[in-house]
């Protein structure tokens, strides 16, 4: 048997996060981006595989109102604040803000041209704003209820402006004369949305009671309504020349050969039905219906959410864009059969809402379908490529608990649910129908369990605390008929909820794991007890069996897991390190390791032999629910009450090839700094110590510069090559020298530098240049008071020098002056003879005395006082012969 390569890391990679809850959003002009308002935060979010790209931070109240510039780069947004913010997608920051209306602001649009917004307010005001100047250019008033929809004229030479409102009323406001140039009263409900035709003469107007109005721009009188038998919330207008044209039918082609009048408008409704129809205004009639809602229904209580909230036909004709109730983005488009009818195919479907995740599963033989199980009655099965969502299981009438699937002995992937709904389901994948009811529990299904071999059962365990193992016999795949399972056996297996089920891989034993802390192995078909596991603290969240040895591991809510032993229940192992309860484990690598997940929020990597955890990932802000791991590539899913789906990867093996990459590369690079500090180069000995990260060396670099007299113009060449990056990590690392006193004078070398080569306005430009100041700042305070205090402690050095100075190097000043005098006195002596010479003996005396008396020292202080004066004497003395000299 090959050695098992235990795994040592594993790359997380969020792939489906919680984007939109509901209200507005924008479509980018391009259809690659949407901005959709995710509570009181908007963010930005790829079209094509619903990633993240930006999140723009709100002012914590819920988002009412956004819109996007033609050109993509300025986003407005509104909330119940009634703030009105203009953002900078490149930089995420707001520009500019103000408030004008006195309540929330319900809608707005962008002209054309980029420089006005209209926005709508439940204050019945339409307001059109200047976006540069951040000022109001119109103020209409009129409106008698909140004013929902709002539109320009497409046509940038009409300067008209479309308000609809809840008081069933539709205003058109002329921009040059700045009034109210029509009233269009037809509607006798709320109007939703508003449309112009492609001409730009006939506006569509829907409303919730369930009619589309046509009117005429030539005059602004009606021209007709038609019926749509449903509450309507989105009307989009079919333009020429565009894919949509070819489930027009026969009406299209007739659309030429009438003779007289403007041609037929075709458009397209949606609403509380959930379905896409076309219609035409010739006739009213209804050219295309879909057959059947993509959107799921969901009820809670006696609130039945259901159909689409809004529509917006996508640019470059990329098809149709419906968002439902239930925060679905779902993307269609055209399509013409070889019997050449037509029909809608849903492309894409992005869910903007996952609530809690509560379990999943992967499916299919690749593993490349991920199976979803969150608070709703459906299960939601995603494409692990584009994280779209590419199917959804209905058919519970309660919220589904929980997933496992198999592969059958027919090569069909077979996917068994339990709800709260007190039933399970089989369904198949290929034909994403149910294929099998089982009935028969009186409480929730919490566990379910496919059989590992046969595939020819499985079993499930309810909060009715009993097992029921049920056959797949007479279970047709292809039928597409959902048959009545049949129980093989039942038991009651625990004193509580049973919330966990695991078969081992021969499918002898079944294992159960329930909230009495217990968990029991039970022999299958018959449900025999084998033996129970006895020894946790508090209820058993999650069971399963080793793929290798005779032994079952535990996950807790003591905090604790465990590995027990068949054979006699004893407790073979006991893992700690969770905070809270451990939710969900699972073994890999062949039985050698296994990984768990809990309420902390934290998924742990651990190795069975040693009972070491070997690595602690956090990326899930609470608990977590569910774990899922894939049979062959041992990919992780993990997802929780954040509503966030996390993706793992194995990256041992990846990471291994990048230490030893960059360990070689280090190597190379490091005699690279070798050779230069030789050459004597150190600009680029500087630039090679930033990018090895090897801050010891670089203040060895500096310490050498700055012991160097003439080194001014190295430094500033080394420093004026460095980025704002490599400045910030230069600080990061001066910070550290400055706070110790060995390394300080290198540090403030380095500071005064920098500071004197970079001006202070890219200083400041430094990412986090502030907290390092701060941290800078002190300790140079401290170093330059230190200096000071030695500096005012060599005063009295100086001045004790001073004193010393006048006692040994004065007296060679004396002896010179004695010498002057003495050589005065010879010269005069030698001129005038008749002088006495006793006189002249006296003074050289007195001078020799007074030399003498110069060089003697007291040791004590005692008498140091009057040898003092006596030398302060004697040098006034000697002063005043030389003078007299």
């Amino acid at each position: 048997m090959a050695s098992v390569s235990f795994k040592k890391n594993y790359r997380c990679v969020p792939s489906l996060q919680q984007f939109y809850t509901g209200g507005p959003f924008a479509v980018s002009s391009d259809g690659s981006f949407l901005a959709c308002a995710c509570d009181d935060k908007i963010k930005i979010v790829d079209a094509s595989n619903a990633s993240i790209k930006l999140t723009i931070e709100g002012d914590s109240e819920t988002v009412t109102a956004l819109a996007l510039s033609p050109d993509d780069k300025i986003l407005f947004s509104a909330s119940h604040s009634r703030q009105i913010r203009v953002w900078d997608l490149s930089t995420s920051k707001c520009v500019r803000s103000w408030k004008g209306h006195d309540g929330p602001v319900m809608g707005m649009v962008c002209d054309a041209s980029g420089g006005l917004l209209a926005t709508a307010g439940a204050d019945r005001k339409v307001l059109v704003w200047d976006v540069d100047g951040g000022y109001c250019t119109h103020y209409f008033k009129g409106h008698k209820g909140v004013v929902t929809s709002i539109i320009f004229h497409p046509d940038p030479n009409q300067l008209l402006l479309f308000s609809g409102s809840d008081d069933a009323t539709v205003r058109v406001w002329n921009l040059v004369t700045k009034k109210c140039v029509a009233v269009l009263e037809k509607h006798f409900s709320a109007v939703t949305s508003l449309a112009v035709s492609e001409d730009g003469w006939t506006l569509l107007s829907a409303g919730r009671d369930k009619v589309v109005n046509l009117w005429d721009l030539h005059d602004n009188g009606f021209k007709m309504t038609i019926p749509t038998y449903e509450v309507l919330e989105a009307v989009c207008v079919i333009r020429p020349g565009t894919s949509w044209e070819s489930l027009l039918g026969s009406c299209q082609r007739s659309k030429k050969k009438k003779k007289s009048g403007s041609p037929p408008t075709f458009f397209l409704t949606v609403g509380e039905r959930g379905i896409v129809r076309i219609w035409t205004s010739e006739g009213a009639v209804c050219l295309f219906e879909q057959q059947a809602s993509d959107a799921t229904v969901s009820s809670d209580e006696d609130d039945v959410k259901r159909g689409f909230t809004a529509a917006v036909m996508l640019p470059m004709d990329q098809g149709l864009l419906c968002v439902s109730a239930d925060q679905q983005f779902l993307f269609y488009s055209p399509m013409q059969t070889l019997e050449e009818t037509s029909h809608l195919k849903l492309s894409k479907r992005l869910v903007g809402y996952n609530e809690e995740i509560v379990d999943m599963k992967f499916l299919g033989e690749e593993e490349q379908f991920l199976a979803v199980a969150t608070n709703l009655e459906q299960v939601r099965v995603y494409d692990l490529e584009s994280m779209s969502c590419s199917y959804v299981l209905t058919g519970h009438t309660d919220i589904v608990l929980s997933i496992d699937t198999c592969v059958s002995s027919s090569g069909k992937t077979l996917i068994a649910t339990g709800s709260k709904d007190n039933s399970v389901r089989l369904w198949d994948q290929e034909s994403r129908c149910c294929v099998g009811i089982g009935t028969g529990h009186t409480g929730a299904v919490g566990a379910v369990a496919f059989s590992k071999r046969g595939k020819s059962f499985f079993v499930s365990g309810s909060s009715d605390r009993t097992l029921k193992v049920w056959s797949l016999d007479g279970v047709s795949e292809d039928d597409g008929h959902a048959i009545s399972l049949k129980a093989k056996a039942v038991v009651a297996a625990h004193d509580k909820d049973i919330n966990s089920l695991a078969i081992s891989p021969n499918d002898n034993l079944v294992c159960s794991g329930s909230q009495d802390r217990t968990a029991g192995v039970w022999r299958l078909p018959d449900l025999v007890s084998v033996v129970v596991l006895k020894g946790h603290k508090r209820g058993i969240w999650s069971v399963e069996f080793s793929p290798v040895d005779q032994c079952v591991l535990t996950a807790s809510g003591d905090k604790t897991i465990k590995i027990w032993a068949i054979s006699d229940g004893s407790c073979l192992k006991t893992f700690e390190g969770h905070t809270s309860s451990v939710l969900r484990a699972s073994f890999l690598t062949r039985g050698t390791q296994f990984v768990s997940c809990g309420a902390d929020g934290l998924v742990k990597l651990w190795t069975v032999k040693t009972t070491e955890c070997i690595a602690t990932y956090d990326q899930h802000e609470e608990k977590v629910w569910a774990l899922a791991v894939g049979k062959k590539t041992e990919m992780l899913a993990t997802g929780g009450g954040d509503a966030v789906i996390n993706l793992w990867y194995d990256s041992t093996a990846a990471d291994k090839e990048e230490a030893f990459r960059r360990e070689e590369e280090g190597v190379l690079r490091g005699q690279e700094l070798e050779n230069s500090l030789a050459d004597a180069d150190y600009t680029k000995a500087i630039q090679i110590a930033f990018e090895l990260r090897r801050p010891h060396r670089l203040f060895d670099l500096f310490a050498e510069l700055c012991r160097k007299r003439q080194a001014e113009d190295q430094i500033e060449k080394a420093l004026s090559g460095l980025g704002k990056e490599e400045l910030n990590l230069l600080f990061e690392y001066v910070r550290e020298w400055n706070a110790k006193p060995k390394l300080c004078h290198v540090a403030q070398f380095v500071l005064f530098r920098v500071f004197n080569i970079f001006p202070p306005t890219e200083i400041i430009e430094i990412r986090g240049i502030s907290e390092l100041l701060e941290g800078l700042i002190p300790y140079s305070q401290r170093h330059f008071s230190r200096v000071d205090r030695l500096i005012r402690s060599s005063y009295l050095l100086d001045y004790t020098l001073t004193g010393m100075s006048v006692i040994e190097p004065e007296t060679d000043v004396i002896a010179v002056e004695n010498k002057s005098m003495t050589l005065h006195l010879d010269k005069k002596e030698a001129d005038n003879q008749s002088q006495d010479k006793g006189s002249s003996k006296e003074q050289t005396l007195t001078v020799k005395e007074m030399k003498v008396s110069s060089k003697k020292r007291k040791p004590h202080k005692s008498r140091g006082g009057p040898e003092k004066k006596i030398k302060e004497t004697a040098y006034m003395d000697g002063s005043a012969i030389s003078l007299q000299a």
